[in-house]
């Protein structure tokens, strides 16, 4: 009688053993939760990207910023170790997923010659370090934010 007792006690732990009661719970739900937490301030973009982008660019001057098509534009921005040369750039979020090509980044940079601005090509490597700026930003906001393991 006993046996049977402990069998069927142990049974029901078994079978138990994957609700969230007992700290298993199922991954749909803990994906759930990871997916409600992307989609914060519900926008037509990724929120982490997006949050992430304003974050990178803060010391620029926003001129728009559409959160339902993604776009931050940065009016020009004088560098403050060269008078003669100004900078903005051109964020767009493509996606709802944090993913690496789901934010595009362009950079101007102009130049200062005999009193008229002059487009010259950003410095080698700016957008890809913007980009990579914007990423790692956005993946410490989503691992801020993400749900607890027991």
């Amino acid at each position: 009688m006993k046996f049977a007792a402990l069998s069927i006690l142990a049974a029901m732990m078994f079978s138990l053993g994957g609700c969230s009661i007992f700290g298993g719970g199922d991954k749909g739900a803990s994906e759930a939760r990871l997916e409600a937490a992307e989609e914060v301030y519900q926008i037509g973009v990724n929120a982490y990207l997006w949050r992430a982008s304003l974050d990178t660019i803060n010391f620029m001057p926003i001129l728009q910023a559409d959160q339902s098509s993604g776009v931050i534009l940065t009016d020009w921005q004088t560098n403050p170790r060269d008078a003669s040369e100004r900078t903005k750039a051109e964020i767009q979020i493509v996606g709802k997923k944090l993913r690496a090509d789901a934010v595009k980044v362009v950079i101007h940079r102009q130049q200062k010659q005999e009193g008229d601005w002059v487009s010259v090509g950003p410095r080698p490597g700016a957008e890809f370090k913007l980009t990579n700026a914007i990423l790692l930003q956005a993946r410490a906001l989503r691992r801020n934010n993400a749900p607890l393991k027991n």
